[in-house]
């Protein structure tokens, strides 16, 4: 499947999290420990928030993030408080830059790690029920676009989280009224430029791999001889599919039908479930 991971707090250069880690993305992309594949190389995508607009930018290309040089270029440039990327290993849809994440709408930006099962058969019933203002947008063909849209059909604007469970409760419906048992596997981002909300679910409760940082302040205490930390705030976080290295105490499993969210001055774990669309 995929390898993805979300940052917020002081801004930094895309290359201290993209590239300089141990296991960094870059290197997850070649060498993933807990993904599905090993290799993440059908495509990559990174959108960052830049302080003056509220919409982000984003780019994707269809080739694998390890030997891109506008990446490397952008990654050594770019300087962003809040930003997405994501390495792709395709589910069986083609290899193609509108098929890369993230996903763009408006201000919002969404990620996804997992797959609808039976989404070929599932796909009609399920774009159907995209609100029609939105269905010109859908540029793609992923499962992963589809949940994205239906989530902004289902109010995404309002309530996000809620917007998140009656979508994962529309695909499990018509899931099973197809005759697929476990519809859905998911690790999911999205954010609003603001805030992260992130979701680990699964219809069988065997979902992928996700992880959050610890709070700045706990990992300093740690681990005080890392010079990097002295420069950023208590309230940066990161949300990835495996963690960036093995320091102890850096990194926490979200626990199975969870969501979480990052924001300024609190962050917060609960319990997910889906809801009747």
């Amino acid at each position: 499947m995929c390898r993805w991971l979300a940052y917020s707090g002081t801004p930094v250069l895309l290359d201290d999290v993209l590239y300089r880690p141990e296991h960094s993305l870059i290197d997850q992309s070649l060498h993933a420990r807990m993904g599905v594949e090993t290799t993440n190389g059908d495509g990559f995508g990174v959108g960052w928030y830049a302080s003056h607009l509220s919409t982000p930018a984003v780019i994707r290309d269809t080739g694998p993030a390890w030997s891109n040089r506008n990446l490397r270029e952008i990654s050594d440039h770019v300087r962003s408080s809040l930003f997405f990327a994501h390495v792709r290993a395709s589910t069986g849809t083609a290899v193609q830059q509108t098929n890369c994440h993230p996903f763009r709408h408006a201000r919002w930006m969404w990620m996804h790690n997992g797959a609808i099962t039976g989404f070929s058969e599932l796909r009609r019933d399920l774009m159907m029920s995209v609100d029609p203002a939105l269905f010109p947008s859908l540029e793609g063909t992923t499962d992963s676009e589809v949940m994205f849209h239906l989530a902004l059909t289902l109010g995404l604007d309002r309530d996000p989280p809620g917007a998140v469970a009656r979508m994962t409760g529309l695909v499990e419906r018509l899931g099973r009224e197809h005759g697929v048992a476990e519809p859905l596997q998911m690790t999911i981002a999205v954010t609003d430029g603001e805030r992260i909300w992130f979701f680990r679910y699964s219809s069988g409760g065997d979902s992928r791999s996700l992880y959050y940082s610890s709070r700045v302040e706990d990992i300093r205490a740690l681990h005080p001889d890392l010079a990097f930390l002295r420069h950023l705030s208590d309230e940066t976080r990161l949300v990835v599919s495996e963690p960036l290295g093995d320091l102890p105490g850096v990194w926490n499993a979200v626990p199975e039908s969870s969501y979480g969210v990052v924001q300024p001055g609190h962050h917060m774990l609960r319990h997910f479930e889906p809801q009747p669309a």
